[in-house]
Parts: C-alpha cells; structure tokens; sequence
C-alpha cells in the first residue's frame, strides 16, 4: 500500500491510523503538506512535469518509505520536497514505477454504491468520489469493507468533509485524498488530527490533599452537558486558577433522590454539567492544551474529558446553562511544594471530585463536596498559570 506520514486518530472509535494523499497544483499547498508529513501526491496524466519538478531530488523511489518532516531542501532559497508522486490513467492510480496502488470509483447512485464491493484481486487501495450523498454511502462503505485489507480513501475538498469520512461509524475510512489548491485547508487538517491524536496521551495528575471547605454562598454556576456518555472515574478539569485545574466528576453515580447524568459536569467556577457544575469565572481545560472559561463554553465547542488515571479523550458540548445556586469553595495543596489552589462549585450532593486511584477491589471513584473533609485526596493537573486567550504564556502572574 503507498503510505505517506499516516497520521494516528486514537480516540473512542478510531484504532487505525489514517493516511492522507493530496491532490493538488499548488505549491503552496506542497510544502505545507511535506511540511507535515503527507508526501504522497496524485497528478494527472498531463501533469507528469511537475510531478518530476516536485520530486527532482527524491533519493527514495519507493512510495512506501515514509519521508519526515525534515526531508526539505532548498536550492537558490526554493523549497523542493521528497515526494512521492502517483498518476491517474484511465480511473486507475499508478506508481512512478508503473505498478497499480489504487482504483477510482464515482458513486453517484444506489446502485453504483451497491456494485463497491472487497474483491480478492483488487489492489490494496480504493479511492472514492461521492457525487451525491456523502454520510450514508461512507458509512455503508465502512461496513462493507471493515473486514477487508483493502484500505478506501474518499476524496475530499474541505477539512469538514475529511471529517465525515474520517469519523464514519466510528471507524471511518482508512484515507482521505484532500483536493485543494489553499494551503489553509491543509493547515486544517492537521490540526484536526493533532486534536484527536491528544486522546492518546496520558495526562500527568497530582495528588493534592484538601486544607479548607468553605460555603460560599450564592453565584451563577455554569452547568455542561455533554454529546457523550462519561464513566465513573471521569471528569472534566475546572479550576479557579490557571495553573492548577480540578478534576470534577459527572453525574453518572446513582443516587436515591435523582436519575444519574452520565453526560453531565457540574461546576461553579465556570460550572460544566456534561454533568459539571461551577461558576462562571473557572478554567477549564479543553484541546491542544488550552483553557476557557466555563462561561465561554456553548454549544459545539469540544472539551477534555479525563479519567482518574490520566486517560484522555474530546467529547463535544451539547448544551451550557447558567443557573444561580449556592456555592462551596473548596481549597486543596499539593504535597510537594505547598502551592495552593482552589474551586468554586455548586454545593449539591451530585457534585463530586475524582479520588486518586486506589488498586483493586472497589476504589471510590469520588468524594461529593457535601462530603469532603480535611485531609481528603483528590487529583488536579498543574500546568502553568499565566494564559493569553487560553494559550499558556511565559510572564510574570499571580492568582490568589
């Protein structure tokens, strides 16, 4: 199979790596894919010059070696690529050495959709165009061939479209064809995936004890709810200062009084209720290793969902709203330096904070604010505390 740099979407649904071809005529366009990893490029037939332009210096003919970042030269101050070029003749995909790596299927009907079926000796690469309908025919796709070697690309014009058909049934397809002549969908693109490939990281949680419980009184909690199920153990990080956010459980814990709300976070400090619940002023950390505040959140904006042992993953807002309760402030320091820090949230019994893990048997999973005392552990991720827009930024800050 030709591969460029196959970019990894690790989350929920996504256990293979994608790969990612680019169609286009720009040079722009070129560099900033090279730039990041995707060197497989498709020409037509009258475009073979370029590709040979493009390619000049290429010192590895075979497609299927994987080019880095940094495999970029420049000569008389213009950037030529390693890239590894394939040719459309008669609806079929060829490498610079003459061997079929694709075949090109229009889907524009039912029936043309019906006819796209694994066969043994087909090629290891299928490449779609979708004419019509995109999200129904992708997700037939990716059922009919989810047990098949043969890797389907679909052709895409735009990142959102890319999107669809990389998150069909969970699954997706195991390739996209970006056809663009703007670098900035490019640009998109990855960002797309650098987003989904954080779910694969294992966030570094500390152990901080509790040193203070205090009614606050009455303010304007933020309460989330999510477009996903949580588990017991998961959360949402909130906090009152930027450089050390809480992880606040949902409420997906059975209660005798109320219904569980596994998609809900409570928090007051800028309350989520996916269930969180906190005030309106609280950080919360959401993809490529910002924050926001829990008031800016509204509907379609991803945050992070974490459990107790650091295990990631984006889920996508579904719903915010912005109800008075009465608060409880809730002060803890962490055991190596002393640092303090604090959350405000709703003081209800549904409102919870992720406990370190404990082994095996029945951990608790969380301590409801109603209940927690001095000396109690919960987890909070430290990071740094000054912010510009949500990006961490090196100055000079204090927050008390």
């Amino acid at each position: 199979m030709c591969s460029s740099n196959p970019s990894s979407i690790p989350s929920a649904g996504y256990r293979q790596p994608k790969v990612v071809w680019i169609w286009t005529e720009s040079k722009q366009v070129m560099t900033a894919a090279v730039e990041r990893g995707w060197n497989t490029f498709i020409f037509p037939p009258d475009r073979r010059e370029l590709a040979n332009k493009w390619s000049s210096v290429c010192l590895f003919p075979d497609y299927s070696i994987q080019v880095s970042d940094s495999d970029v030269f420049f000569e008389n101050q213009t950037a030529i690529a390693l890239i590894h070029p394939l040719f459309i003749e008669e609806e079929k995909l060829f490498d610079s050495q003459g061997r079929r790596v694709a075949t090109f299927y229009e889907v524009s009907s039912p029936q043309q959709l019906q006819l796209l079926q694994p066969v043994d000796k087909q090629p290891d690469n299928v490449i779609i165009n979708l004419l019509d309908w995109q999200v129904i025919p992708v997700e037939n796709i990716v059922a009919v061939f989810q047990s098949s070697q043969i890797t389907v690309f679909a052709i895409s014009k735009t990142p959102s479209e890319a999107q669809v058909f990389l998150e069909a049934l969970e699954q997706g397809l195991g390739g996209i064809v970006l056809k663009v002549e703007d670098s900035t969908a490019v640009l998109e693109l990855k960002d797309y995936f650098d987003r989904r490939n954080e779910d694969n990281n294992i966030l570094s949680l500390t152990k901080a004890t509790i040193t203070q419980v205090h009614i606050s009184g009455m303010g304007d909690r933020v309460c989330v709810d999510l477009c996903s199920l949580m588990r017991p153990g998961e959360g949402l990080l909130v906090g009152s200062f930027a450089r050390g956010l809480v992880l606040v459980h949902s409420e997906c814990l059975e209660s005798n009084y109320i219904a569980s709300r596994p998609f809900r976070v409570n928090a007051n400090d800028n309350s989520i209720e996916p269930f969180l619940k906190g005030p309106v002023h609280a950080y919360v950390a959401i993809p490529g290793g910002k924050t926001c505040y829990l008031s800016e959140l509204n509907t379609g904006k991803e945050v992070i969902v974490v459990d107790q042992n650091g295990k990631q993953r984006t889920a996508i807002v579904g719903r915010v709203k912005i109800e008075t309760r009465p608060l409880i402030l809730v002060e803890a320091k962490e055991a190596e330096n002393g640092t303090p820090y604090s959350v405000l949230l709703q003081n209800a019994e549904t409102v919870a904070l992720i406990c370190p893990s404990q082994g095996s048997g029945f951990p608790k999973k969380a301590i409801p604010v109603t209940s927690l005392k001095v000396g109690d552990e919960i987890l909070l991720k430290i990071q740094g505390g000054a912010r510009h827009t949500g990006i961490e930024i090196q100055e000079f800050i204090v927050e008390k």
